[in-house]
């Protein structure tokens, strides 16, 4: 890039070298009516010589050759006239002396014309070059889009995306609220018409082909009234519009926040996404009434998006967060503006509300996503946990089963497997819920699907490492070896859709999502795409696992066969437990948690999860105790026989007894 640099450099040399000669000489061509005596061709090469002698040192001088040609602007034509007078000046004076009184003067002042000229032409050249007549992509290639706002941003607009040589873009014209520029060219482009009429002006332009796609709003210094009218009139259009930010809305954003990018969630996963067939899925979901429990989350939002493109009859969504269902409401009206859309307020723990939806539209299917998630809050919240994940999920259950729903699916969570955690014990326990056998209840198909950590939903690692790279770290992470599975929303919604159509009944649907990832290469990948070294710029800090989480996750366990239904999909199926065993041991449940007697609940979920061991996972965890006091460099390096012996279960499944952290603290050098 720098020869490249150097090299356009001195071509800009020579350029200015034949300007200055070529100008020179036609000034003499013009002064003599283009017939120059026999005796003045001296003169002429004297001149010449002179003139790049004197001109090319005072171009260097001015500085001409500092600025990028591709990039020339009203700046570097202010060099260019403050050069050429200078270096005429001066030209003018040393022709004078060495040539004398047989140095025309008229020939002077045309050259000094002519010069500011050439060298002008030479200066901008490249970004002539970069004009559309040189554009590489073809007309067909480029999307066509219309410009609101024809002031100094849309037409600053219009230059940037005519200089980009690769540029997708092909600007159509200007809508502008100002009549008196109606029917006027800004850059060669028109001015179509108001706001107000951009739905007749898009008809137009749209008559024979569609030839805008998009509107671009480039109103940097419009006040809010203005922007949301300018809104309301892209919409009338329904065409896609979007909104380019202000200058100040840019620089407003701290240097730090402005390195770290939206995230790419494909370049955390350390895989290629799963793409699943969903061939079958379109006529499972298609003219039916579908519930969505919990969508207002990451997941059941996402949900609703998939099954609204896929064209229910009807789509609940029901969650008892107002405002965040409130939003989901506003953009699925808007981007589906077809679809029945029912939004229902409600909690999953009040049996009648659930009855009353499922009764009031005939609802057909069920995406059961309305769940307690966040593992050391549960660890703290024993009872709601409880309460609102096992009782809303049986409250469920029950309803669907005495409405005749066609279908329900639970969303689970590889801490289910294997649990240390109250979240994944309650998960576990609603897997055994749902696929529990009831004989009056043959014909409704429940299964249950195990995720990962869902990447980008809400909670998760990958918004909270963002904010602490924004704020300059630390990055927090828990601990040096914690590895999870990941996945992303649109894998996880695609799962729910497939096994829902795919379910037979009682079975419990797993991603094969690769091997874990170890968070502190996750958040080592996130300080490296905000463009900053790890340790460096950006440090990383161990905290110690917390209550209810792994050092490691498990997708699977040995309670059931496993098969594999398609390449990245397997299904365990286990036996099922009975109707009335489940509903005595909830009605034992309901009793602990009327007389709020934790411990108790705790005992009585181990019966019905066996492989539930809570607080396992602090005697496992070396750093527990020594994190405040270690250097985050030491900790890394601890691969030493003590740190495998504190470990708490060995490759072959033996427990062993813990180190005291003490022994694990690194001698002090």
């Amino acid at each position: 890039m720098k020869n490249n640099r150097h090299t356009d450099i001195w071509i800009e040399r020579a350029c200015h070298v034949a300007a200055v000669a070529l100008s020179l000489c036609a000034a003499f061509l013009l002064r003599f009516d283009f017939a120059i005596p026999a005796g003045a061709i001296s003169i002429v090469k004297q001149a010449v010589l002179i003139a790049v002698l004197v001109k090319l040192p005072m171009f260097d001088w001015i500085g001409f050759y500092r600025g990028m040609r591709r990039f020339a602007s009203t700046p570097d034509l202010y060099l260019v006239f403050l050069g050429n007078v200078i270096g005429s000046m001066v030209f003018a004076a040393v022709a004078m002396l060495w040539i004398g009184a047989a140095m025309p003067r008229s020939v002077l002042l045309i050259d000094a014309v002519l010069c500011f000229l050439t060298t002008g032409l030479v200066r901008f050249s490249t970004r002539i070059r970069h004009e559309p007549f040189f554009r590489r992509a073809s007309k067909k290639e480029r999307k066509g889009i219309v410009i609101y706002g024809a002031g100094a941003a849309g037409a600053e607009l219009v230059r940037e995306i005519r200089s980009n040589l690769c540029a997708r873009y092909d600007v159509k014209g200007f809508l502008d609220d100002d009549p008196l520029k109606h029917g006027s060219l800004i850059m060669g482009v028109p001015v179509l018409g108001s706001g107000r009429q951009a739905p007749s002006v898009l008809r137009w332009l749209n008559h024979r082909e569609a030839a805008v796609e998009e509107i671009l709003i480039a109103m940097p210094s419009a006040t809010a009234l203005q922007v949301r009218e300018a809104l309301s009139n892209c919409r009338a259009t329904r065409i896609r519009c979007k909104r380019v930010p202000s200058t100040e809305e840019l620089l407003g954003r701290s240097t730090l926040e402005a390195r770290v990018p939206n995230v790419l969630l494909h370049d955390l996963l350390g895989r290629k996404p799963v793409k699943l067939d969903q061939a079958s899925v379109q006529a499972s979901i298609a003219g039916r009434a579908v519930l969505v429990t919990g969508a207002a989350g990451s997941i059941g939002s996402e949900l609703c998006r998939q099954i609204a493109r896929l064209g229910p009859g009807c789509l609940v969504a029901f969650d008892q967060a107002e405002s965040e269902l409130f939003r989901i409401e506003n953009e699925l009206r808007e981007q589906y503006p077809e679809l029945e859309l029912v939004i229902a307020l409600g909690d999953i723990r009040d049996e009648q509300r659930l009855a009353e939806v499922l009764e009031e539209h005939g609802v057909e299917s069920v995406f059961h996503a309305a769940a307690y998630k966040h593992v050391p809050m549960m660890e703290a919240h024993i009872l709601e946990a409880v309460r609102n994940n096992v009782l809303g999920t049986w409250n469920l259950v029950r309803t669907a089963c005495r409405h005749k729903v066609r279908s329900l699916l639970m969303i689970s969570s590889d801490k289910a497997v294997n649990p240390v955690c109250v979240m994944g014990a309650t998960k576990r326990v609603c897997e055994r819920i749902v696929s529990a056998r009831r004989d009056d209840s043959a014909s409704i198909k429940r299964c249950s699907v195990r995720f990962g950590n869902v990447l980008g939903s809400s909670g998760s690692v990958v918004p909270i490492f963002q904010a602490q790279i924004a704020a300059g770290g630390p990055v927090r992470v828990t601990h040096p070896e914690a590895r999870r599975y990941f996945m992303t929303i649109s894998e996880a919604a695609s799962l729910v859709l497939l096994a829902s159509t795919k379910s037979q009944a009682s079975e419990i649907f797993v991603l094969d999502m690769g091997e874990p990832v170890r968070i502190v290469d996750l958040a080592e990948n996130m300080i490296r795409l905000a463009g900053m070294v790890p340790y460096e710029d950006i440090d990383i800090h161990f905290t110690g696992l917390r209550p209810g989480e792994k050092l490691i996750e498990e997708i699977n366990d040995k309670s059931g066969t496993m098969t594999r239904y398609q390449e990245k999909i397997q299904i365990i199926r286990e036996k099922p437990l009975s109707w009335e065993a489940i509903k005595s041991w909830i009605d034992e449940l309901q009793f602990l948690l009327t007389s709020r007697r934790a411990p108790e609940l705790v005992k009585h979920i181990e019966r019905l999860v066996p492989e539930y061991t809570p607080g396992l996972n602090r005697a496992a965890d070396p750093l527990a105790k020594v994190t405040a006091c270690v250097p985050h460099r030491s900790i890394l390096s601890m691969r030493s026989s003590k740190w495998h012996e504190a470990e708490n279960v060995s490759k072959n499944g033996t427990p062993r007894k813990a180190v005291p952290p003490e022994e694990l603290v690194p001698p002090v050098a």
